[in-house]
């Protein structure tokens, strides 16, 4: 068996019609004995409650996001609880549609990938509240970094934020050594959706040797909670990896939709334009497939339809 390899598994489970979801994001820095068995574990349990989502295992921790009744969202959490995962950085929000088709549990190497050795339970950032985070973006002597990759940033971000321009989060060490490495004297604060990158990316940081790196506490999602409008430095919307694409204040649904051909979010303006065809292409992708590849997607839509039609 390789720990480079993603070992991903489905839980058969039959989904019961559900009025509204939780949404529920965590993920906690944690040695795990035995990584595999506890993936075997989750994969028992989530066959009984009625649960979608990723969940990613691995030795150094755990990490995802799932939705279901409230029932079962309180089953897996109390499920982690017991199993000692009791610092998770954990949030919830409400979705009407259910946001993920399946559940998955993956087991990986790291919980999210840098692909570069660190420290994240020994080397920390300073964790800052919402309130200290405006406080110290609002000053001119600090190099505020969006940790999350390009199409993300489109989305939204803070004011005054730089776009590392990242596919991956691998890219990341990359743009440090190319573009932050002149300034290990100054005041890097860095952020994220909900706060796993920045675990690692100050971790990156303070062992390249700078000395005072920030970090926003519970990431992007808590900062929507906790936030009201008109105290907030956040512009745009926030992207989301589950069927609501975006959200924004009091972490309520946004406007972008998502080009299910490229990934990346629209706003309702980008829909309008003629090169937006539903699962098939957007401005931002129409140049870039064939249409060999356009003819591929429509076939996949029309299947999709046409399951949906079946389930109706």
């Amino acid at each position: 068996y390789s720990m480079n390899a993603t070992v991903e598994q489905l839980a058969p489970v039959e989904q019961q019609a559900t009025t509204s979801w939780v949404v529920a994001a965590l993920y906690q820095f944690k040695e795990v004995q035995n990584s595999l068995d506890l993936q075997q574990r989750l994969l028992d349990l989530v066959k009984t409650i009625n649960l979608c989502g990723t969940l990613i295992v691995a030795d150094e921790g755990i990490n995802g996001t799932v939705a279901g009744d409230r029932e079962a969202i309180d089953v897996i959490h109390q499920f982690l609880l017991n199993e000692g995962f009791q610092d998770m950085e954990y949030k919830e929000s409400q979705s009407d549609e259910k946001p993920f088709r399946k559940m998955k549990i993956k087991h990986k190497k790291e919980i999210v990938t840098l692909g570069v050795e660190v420290k994240p339970r020994d080397l920390v950032g300073h964790y800052l509240d919402p309130k200290e985070w405006n406080d110290l973006i609002a000053r001119d002597d600090v190099i505020l970094v969006d940790t999350r990759n390009d199409y993300e940033y489109k989305a939204g971000t803070f004011k005054g934020a730089i776009d590392p321009k990242t596919e991956t989060f691998r890219e990341f060490p990359e743009y440090v050594k190319e573009n932050l490495e002149q300034h290990k004297d100054k005041k890097i604060a860095m952020f994220c959706t909900g706060g796993i990158r920045c675990e690692k990316s100050t971790s990156l940081l303070l062992q390249e040797g700078f000395t005072e790196v920030y970090h926003l506490k519970g990431g992007i999602l808590k900062y929507l909670e906790e936030t009201p409008a008109e105290e907030s430095m956040w512009e745009g919307e926030c992207f989301v990896f589950d069927g609501r694409t975006a959200v924004t204040h009091g972490v309520e649904e946004g406007e972008n939709i998502k080009c299910h051909a490229c990934g990346w979010p629209l706003l309702p303006t980008e829909v309008e334009l003629t090169s937006y065809e539903h699962g098939v292409s957007c401005v931002h992708c129409i140049e870039k497939t064939t249409e060999k590849q356009k003819a591929g997607f429509r076939m996949r839509q029309s299947q999709i339809a046409a399951a949906k039609r079946k389930r109706l």
